[in-house]
């Protein structure tokens, strides 16, 4: 099974100025490489929008992922707003007192989909999590937008961290089985390791953050995506970037 995970498109308004990179050119160049690779699910996991969440900027994504007829799934980022993301892209079943979170399965594996968009994992999250992953008995797949693990990266970890990063840790340390993550958020390609739970950042379709800076420094402004192949239990993935 092949799903292609897409971060932190911070796509603007019409005509509304994006740093001078073309986020929507971006994303469309992006999502036609995805097509070609022929995935079975494509993954959203937040920034949809440049500052806030916009109903035009989530029905113009919507128009985009329908027009392909790939399933999908889609969760907030801290630029947006899990409600109107739910009803723009029919997630009623999804909406949990205004935050968006679900579990999907790929070849029978769990994937959590958690909702950040706060900076903090709620504790009603944190809650459900925890009853799912003791209803499973198997390695799981998390799907979310801020990284939960410390990422190494020095401006980003000290400036836009997940807030309560300390419980969510113990939360997934406490499943003995593997748990992978895929996140984005940070602007960069990265994975870490901690006890039994592996993390890789996902770079966005915006630009990319210079890893080693303690200042605010953009690397280089390459469109980022990435692609994972789930067959049994065994995951591979690799980071593509468009030139």
């Amino acid at each position: 099974m092949r799903l292609i995970q897409i971060t932190d498109l911070h796509l603007g308004l019409p005509g509304e100025d994006t740093f001078g990179v073309d986020v929507r050119g971006n994303f469309v160049k992006v999502l036609a490489a995805a097509q070609a690779l022929q995935p079975d699910y494509l993954l959203l996991t937040g920034d949809l929008c440049f500052r806030h969440g916009e109903v035009a900027i989530y029905e113009w994504v919507r128009d985009h992922l329908q027009a392909i007829a790939i399933p999908f799934a889609v969760i907030p980022g801290n630029h947006d707003d899990p409600v109107l993301l739910a009803q723009t892209f029919e997630l009623a079943e999804d909406l949990h007192q205004e935050e968006l979170y679900f579990v999907r399965y790929f070849n029978g594996m769990p994937a959590f989909f958690l909702d950040t968009t706060t900076g903090y994992l709620s504790l009603m999250q944190q809650e459900w999590l925890r009853s799912q992953l003791q209803m499973h008995s198997q390695a799981v797949l998390v799907f979310m937008h801020h990284p939960p693990l410390p990422g190494g990266v020095p401006y980003m970890d000290v400036h836009y961290p997940l807030h309560n990063r300390a419980q969510v840790q113990e939360l997934l340390f406490a499943h003995p089985y593997a748990v992978t993550v895929f996140c984005g958020h940070y602007h960069v390609e990265k994975t870490v390791q901690q006890k039994l739970v592996t993390m890789h950042i996902t770079p966005a379709t915006f630009y990319q953050i210079d890893a080693f800076s303690a200042d605010f420094k953009v690397d280089h402004q390459h469109p980022g995506w990435r692609v994972i192949d789930i067959a049994d239990e065994r995951i591979t993935h690799q980071v593509l970037y468009l030139q």
